[in-house]
């Protein structure tokens, strides 16, 4: 068992997708928050050194001109996608969070080098705070799950799942999955938020990060039957314990905002993730550029349900 490294420092909220091209492609929030970048290796170790691209930045002024988070890029449709949240500029909002979701799309083979378009908000019916969207096809499907305020619910955000019409274009109303309701949910703010999904052992995954960005940023777990109608929130169930926490005896504080991705063999599937190494932050954490990209192998129990293990520890 041992004790892990950051793969890659300064990076939150990262997303690791292998695409059938052999490529990992990366990305995640940068500390400016201005602009996103992609980079691409044949291999996990790779990733650190290889070439960085920032495929876009954000403009000077206007309704997404601020605070890029967490952008995640996908393969929807024959096309890529890189979908994250964006806040109007201070001309516009004296608050900052005001995040709505956006999507570019990229036709060519290598996005890194090919040309990107802005396709627009993603609407989702509620004119709130949002942020976290993620995208998976099941059953021929596409689905976008993300994170949002919902007026006349307390806290900061909940999860929502909605089908798509295409890869930038919601097709139903949003359906309501968790909300903040235990306590390592609500330390600091009351959050539901970074959802990440895997399909594996006839069921349908959902991983989320709750609580404030400190040491007490926790992870959860949903899971629902792969046969049932994931737009039934009484299809999910939801585990009443984090499944993924701080371990201050190896000065690993505050996982969570996770994705997926599988190792060479195609098969082993990874568990990526960011974590700050200290909790002597000064200010708003939000501001602390120290959230490193940890990766690390998911196991399984006999009945085919995921174990996180340790934040700090390959075990």
């Amino acid at each position: 068992m041992s004790i892990l490294k950051p793969l890659i420092e300064q990076r939150a909220d990262p997303f690791i997708y292998k695409h059938t091209d052999g490529y990992y492609y990366f990305t995640a929030s940068v500390p400016a928050y201005d602009r996103i970048e992609l980079r691409r290796a044949r291999t996990i170790d790779e990733l650190p050194s290889a070439e960085t691209v920032a495929v876009w930045h954000k403009p000077d002024s206007g309704p997404y001109s601020e605070l890029i988070w967490a952008p995640e890029i996908h393969f929807n449709q024959g096309a890529w996608y890189v979908y994250f949240a964006a806040a109007p500029s201070r001309e516009i909002k004296e608050d900052l969070f005001q995040h709505r979701m956006y999507a570019i799309r990229c036709q060519d083979d290598n996005p890194l080098t090919g040309e990107w378009e802005f396709m627009g908000q993603i609407e989702t019916g509620m004119d709130t705070f949002c942020l976290d969207a993620t995208t998976f096809t099941h059953g021929g499907q596409l689905y976008y799950m993300w994170a949002q305020k919902e007026n006349g619910i307390a806290g900061n955000s909940n999860l929502y799942i909605a089908t798509m019409e295409n890869p930038w274009t919601l097709s139903s109303a949003p359906v309501r999955l968790t909300v903040p309701e235990y306590h390592w949910e609500c330390i600091g703010f009351l959050v539901n938020e970074g959802p990440a999904v895997l399909h594996r052992n006839g069921k349908v995954f959902v991983t989320y990060s709750a609580s404030a960005t400190d040491e007490n940023y926790a992870m959860g777990l949903l899971w629902a039957d792969e046969d049932a109608d994931l737009m039934d929130p009484a299809s999910w169930q939801k585990s009443k314990d984090p499944v993924l926490v701080s371990a201050p005896e190896d000065k690993v504080f505050g996982p969570g905002h996770n994705s997926f991705t599988v190792a060479d063999d195609n098969e082993t599937v990874l568990l990526v993730y960011h974590a700050r190494t200290y909790t002597e932050i000064e200010g708003d954490p939000l501001w602390d550029p120290n959230r490193h990209t940890f990766v690390k192998k998911l196991r399984w129990d006999n009945d085919g349900m995921p174990v996180f293990g340790k934040a700090s520890r390959d075990d």
